[in-house]
Order: C-alpha cells, then sequence, then structure tokens
C-alpha cells in the first residue's frame, strides 16, 4: 500500500529495499590481500543491503526529510544552545592541513594546527580570566570529569584524603552527580530556594572537614544567575575546597564577565554551544577546561606549548610544567574540527561580537518571557538569563501533560523544548531560543504556543492523540528505553 503524502515519503528501511548484490560503486578484486588481525578477518558476506546509486541518494534525502534540523527551524532545547552554524566555519573546517591531519603525523609538518590550538587556548583564558586550559577533553561532560580529576589530584597532593565530600545543588545537570560519585567521591545535595537560586544556608551548613568541593552550574539550568557566586566560592576556600563550574551556559555571560574573577577553580566550555561548532545526535563535541592558579599546575597532558614560534606538544610528566599533573585524560589531543570551527567563529565575532551574542540571547529569552506569561507560567518571577522556565501550572483541569503539550508543538513543526528538566520544578518546560533568532521567528514561535494554550479550552483530547504528521505515532517511551529493537529481523513471507 502506498502510504506516500505529497512530498514526504514512506521511506522503508535500507534492509528492505536493498539488495545485497546491488551496489552503486564498482571495486577491481584486489588479488593477494595480506591481513594482519588473525582470527578476527572473515571472508564470508556480512549481509549488508547495496542500492544503486540513484536510489542510494533517494533513499537518504528521504530520510532526511523526516529529521529536525537549525537549518529547518527554530530549536528551543533549554541548556543545549541548539544555534545556528555560520558556514563560514564549516569553509575553514575543511581546509588542507586541518581536515587532513593525523595525531601520528611528525609535529614539524604540523604547526599550524598547534598554532592555532594555542591560539584558541589564549582566546579562551582571556574570556574567562583563568590561569591555564587543556584543550583535549571531547565533550562536556568530559570536561567536567578533568576538572574534578585536577581537584581530586590537588587534594592528594595535599594529602587531604579525608576530603570526599562534593556538593551539587538540586537543580544540576546530572553528569555532575553523576562524575563525583564516577571519581569516588561523596555526593550530597544542596536545595534550591524559592527563586531558584542556591539555598546559601543550606550550602553552608553541609560544609565540614570533609569538604572536597562543589560543583556549580552558572547561569543555572532554571535559567538564573547564581547571586551569591563570590560568598559561596569565598566559603568554598576558606573552607579549603574547590568550586567547580559547569560551564554549558557561559553563551549568557561570555564577554560580559570572566568566571576566574568570581572565584571559579575549574570550568569546562562547551565549544559546541558557546562557540557554534554543530551540536546534536550525539555529537561531535568538544569541551575544554579552564583552571584557576589553585589547579593550574594539576592539568592532564598534553600541552602545546609556543617555543620562540616552534609549537611542540608537552607530554612527559617528568617534565617540571607536568610533574603535579594527574596524567593524560585522551590518548590524543582533541577535536581539531571542533577547535577550527570554534576559533573561526571567536574571530569572525571578535570582542565586541562575542558580548552582543551574550546580549542578544538574554533579550530573545526575556522576549519569550514576557510574551508567553500570559498563558505559559514562569516558574520564577523577574528576569532570566539565556533561557526561560516554565512550570506545568498552565495546564491545570486540562487532562494534558507536560508530555502531551510538547507533542502537540510537534505537529505544529516544533521541535519541543527541554521538559521534566530542571527536576526542581514540576512538569517543566525549559526554553532555549539563542541569539541567532530573529524577532520574526519568536514571533512565530510565540503564537503557535498561544495557539496551543487557547486550544487547550476548546479540545484537550486532541493533544493525548498527537503528534498525527509525524512517520511514526507516539511511542510507549519507557519500553523503548528500556526493550529497544536494535536488529531488523526479515518478516517470513505469508502465503496467500
Amino acid at each position: 500500500m502506498n502510504k506516500n503524502k505529497g512530498l514526504d515519503h514512506d521511506e522503508q528501511l535500507l534492509f528492505e529495499v536493498g539488495d545485497i548484490n546491488k551496489t552503486g560503486v564498482d571495486l577491481d578484486d584486489i588479488d593477494n590481500l595480506d591481513q594482519m588481525i588473525g582470527d578476527s578477518f572473515s571472508e564470508n558476506e556480512i549481509g549488508l543491503a547495496g542500492l544503486s546509486e540513484p536510489e542510494t541518494i533517494r533513499h537518504y534525502v528521504r530520510l532526511s526529510r523526516k529529521n529536525y534540523s537549525i537549518d529547518a527551524g527554530l530549536y528551543p532545547l533549554g541548556s543545549c544552545t541548539m544555534k545556528h552554524n555560520p558556514r563560514l566555519n564549516e569553509k575553514m573546517a575543511r581546509l588542507e592541513g586541518f581536515s587532513d591531519i593525523h595525531p601520528l603525523q611528525p609535529i614539524s609538518t604540523c604547526q599550524g594546527a598547534l598554532e592555532l590550538i594555542d591560539l584558541i587556548s589564549s582566546w579562551l583564558k582571556e574570556l574567562t580570566g583563568m590561569a591555564a586550559v587543556t584543550m583535549t577533553p571531547k565533550a562536556g561532560a568530559q570536561g567536567e570529569l578533568c576538572g574534578m580529576m585536577a581537584i581530586k589530584q590537588a587534594l592528594l597532593d595535599r594529602n587531604e584524603l579525608n576530603r570526599k565530600v562534593v556538593l551539587v545543588p538540586d537543580s544540576a545537570h546530572g553528569t555532575n552527580p553523576a562524575t563525583a560519585a564516577f571519581l569516588g567521591f561523596e555526593v550530597k545535595t544542596i536545595k534550591s530556594n524559592d527563586k531558584g537560586l542556591i539555598d546559601f544556608s543550606d550550602f553552608k551548613d553541609n560544609i565540614d572537614e570533609n569538604f572536597a568541593g562543589v560543583m556549580i552550574t552558572n547561569p543555572n539550568t532554571c535559567g538564573l544567575f547564581e547571586t551569591d557566586i563570590v560568598k559561596i566560592s569565598e566559603l568554598t576556600h576558606k573552607s579549603g575546597g574547590y568550586l567547580y563550574c559547569d560551564g554549558a551556559n557561559f553563551n549568557a555571560v561570555v564577554g560580559k564577565l570572566k568566571p576566574g574573577d568570581l572565584g571559579i577553580d575549574a570550568m569546562h566550555i562547551n565549544l559546541h554551544k558557546t562557540f557554534s561548532t554543530p551540536h546534536g545526535g550525539g555529537g561531535p563535541g568538544s569541551g575544554p577546561v579552564v583552571f584557576s592558579d589553585r589547579l593550574e599546575k594539576f592539568c592532564p597532558t598534553p600541552l602545546v606549548k609556543n617555543i620562540k614560534g616552534d609549537f611542540i606538544l608537552v607530554e612527559d610528566s617528568s617534565e617540571k610544567d607536568l610533574a603535579k599533573s594527574f596524567g593524560r585524560l585522551n590518548v590524543f589531543h582533541g577535536q581539531m574540527g571542533m577547535f577550527v570551527r570554534a576559533m573561526s567563529y571567536m574571530l569572525s565575532h571578535g570582542a565586541d561580537g562575542l558580548k552582543q551574542v551574550s546580549e542578544d540571547a538574554v533579550l530573545n529569552a526575556n522576549y519569550l518571557r514576557a510574551s508567553l506569561s500570559s498563558h505559559l507560567t514562569p516558574a520564577f518571577d523577574g528576569f532570566c538569563m539565556h533561557e526561560i522556565l516554565f512550570s506545568d501550572d498552565f495546564l491545570k483541569d486540562t487532562g494534558v501533560e507536560t508530555l502531551d503539550f510538547a507533542k502537540a508543538m510537534i505537529d505544529e513543526g516544533y521541535h519541543p523544548m527541554t521538559i521534566y528538566f530542571p527536576l526542581v520544578i514540576h512538569g517543566a518546560l525549559l526554553v532555549e531560543p539563542t541569539e541567532t533568532e530573529s524577532k520574526q521567528s519568536l514571533d512565530h514561535f510565540i503564537n503557535t504556543l498561544c495557539d496551543l494554550v487557547e486550544r487547550l479550552k476548546k479540545d484537550s483530547d486532541s493533544f493525548k492523540a498527537a503528534p498525527v504528521f509525524t512517520p511514526i505515532r507516539r511511542l510507549d517511551e519507557t519500553q523503548a528505553a528500556r526493550k529497544p529493537v536494535l536488529r531488523w529481523k526479515e518478516e517470513p513471507l505469508i502465503a496467500v
């Protein structure tokens, strides 16, 4: 049965439309091929279906039409900063010498790449007011791990192994407590107050002789700036601990303030958020970590050094600069393509442009807040930073839940915002417009959400059925996560 709808084709799986005897390219047979992987090598057919060239093009173009992308519309995902990636960045990342570089080639042949790493390192230190930076972490979560490993190494250097307690706000990203626990720390939760900020009294009450440090996101995941951050850092250092900052929301303050001035000891920076490198689909990410002078000597290897115009990689832990390093975090240096893209973004914006990025991101979020407040329910009073958090109070007595509202947005042509996070707000809806959205696109998004809320009063049942215009209707997401079907099986033919 033909299930095509206009320009949207009902494209089947590759195994269903392809054939193992079909290919879009002819390869010569290779004689006398020696292989060195022993019994792991097999000459048996692996059963991958093939397509001719036109069939391949059509297959993937049709599949691409089922995706939502930043090139198609606004991405309101809070705390994810899904913004436009300038095509200039992509052009630069494809320059010879960057795109074809290999991690094992001689240092003398990749001086330009090392110079770029050194340059972006200096920019990150300048933007954050920090003493040192490591470029090796491949994503934000690994950046957290890197920063906390440096803190653990610093405590070890002080022979204060009793310091095992790490404090984490109840609104934090889940990777924060997971990272601390993974490294053997004991995690204690700090409460939020009725303003969505860290309860300073609760923070103070949880500090004792076993206090190792605190992990804070600022601006926090409620979209608010932690106004007690200086008091927190002063008490942290006075108590012998360290302050780790989750830099996921640096996009709201870059060019406006320097985290080092707030007393932060370590902070990862998501290049794929703040500096526009591609984000989504699991990567690629990049999470450099900046360190204060209190943690500078505990940085991981390797380090890029400029010796009179020659760039080298310092990797030997016997070197003076690395004598107290916790060692190597990754086999190689990092994500070269992400460095090029981020550096292109920084250079094209300049210092004044990066400041405007933050200002526009915050302006857009507050424009959404002001425009939607009559229909949705802001979780907290007052201005927000670069994202706005709503509760599900506007859904009260409708029979519609946050998930239903999010699914209905899909039928209206929008990817849903982040829902049910942070956990401190019931039925949370977290919206981040980013600085790259125009007033026109924001107004269309605002009108769409307001229309959906108005429809709630007349036809709440339709929200339970949504989405209806997607290739696949609503899934049982719990079962899909617990019992995923990861392998296609050919259905047996049924005689008629």
